[in-house]
């Protein structure tokens, strides 16, 4: 049995001239063996969704990694077509959910675009293109049909000792499978370094004082949840989390 409910925002997507309100498979089935949760897709409406009405009915929010990326616009600055592909809905759903998701202490956990949206949404700002960026990898997913061989985990980041992150996996030198080219530029003042890529990329922040769990990491535990020892602890800690306010309803709507 479940031992929470967690939202999931939903990616808007074009299949057989319809529009979808869809979230990928891979999170979905990490939610629910990686964190014993039963996870919900809220539709990213284009006028907006109320998120407390959400949040009043969840224990926990994970915000997924998508294709698109969050709008220039968002952190103030011109869209190029570097900055593409776009998904203004889910921009509008998932920022105002963490927002909410944060001051309600609602646990979170942020991945990929999510850790984008997390930087986005307290006031940062992203770089696209990073491997172009002089001393930067290339954290780009291959070109390749197996998804294992994509999703492999290939670079090393560092845990800060102390940090939120080191108390669920540890402190100093971990292998992750980042995919991405966008990446935390400016990062936003309520945010909190927890690991770094060799290259200064930074791969994982938690929320300053932040009532409850608030964590985004760049890479993707999500996909090896199962057979990989740090994907497992990152959801496992966000399960708990997850549990422990599904367990004390009351006290947790009184710390809000």
């Amino acid at each position: 049995m479940q031992s929470g409910l967690v939202a999931i925002p939903a990616d808007i997507r074009e299949f057989d001239g319809y529009s979808w309100h869809a979230a990928p498979d891979q999170y979905i089935m990490a939610a629910v063996k990686g964190s014993n949760v039963l996870p919900l897709i809220v539709p990213a409406l284009a006028d907006g969704t109320d998120v407390d009405m959400v949040l009043d009915r969840v224990d926990g929010v994970l915000i997924s990694g998508s294709r698109t990326n969050v709008h220039p616009s968002n952190y103030g600055e011109p869209e190029t077509e570097h900055h593409g592909p776009f998904d203004p809905a889910r921009d509008l759903l998932s920022i105002a959910l963490i927002r909410r998701t944060i001051e309600r202490g609602i646990p979170l956990l942020a991945i990929c675009r999510g850790i984008q949206e997390l930087n986005v949404a307290l006031g940062g700002s992203l770089a696209t293109e990073i491997q172009a960026l002089p001393g930067r990898m290339d954290h780009r997913k291959p070109q390749t049909e197996d998804r294992d061989a994509a999703f492999a985990i290939r670079h090393s980041i560092k845990v800060k000792e102390g940090s939120c992150l080191a108390s669920i996996v540890g402190h100093g030198e971990v292998n992750v499978n980042s995919l991405h080219r966008q990446a935390i530029s400016e990062l936003a003042p309520r945010l909190a370094v927890e690991a770094v890529a060799e290259d200064g990329t930074i791969e994982a922040v938690s929320v300053i004082d932040a009532p409850g769990f608030a964590i985004g990491v760049q890479w993707h535990p999500e996909y090896w949840v199962g057979n990989d020892e740090i994907s497992d602890k990152i959801f496992a800690a966000f399960g708990d989390a997850v549990c422990a306010r599904h367990a004390h309803p009351a006290a947790a709507a009184a710390a809000e």
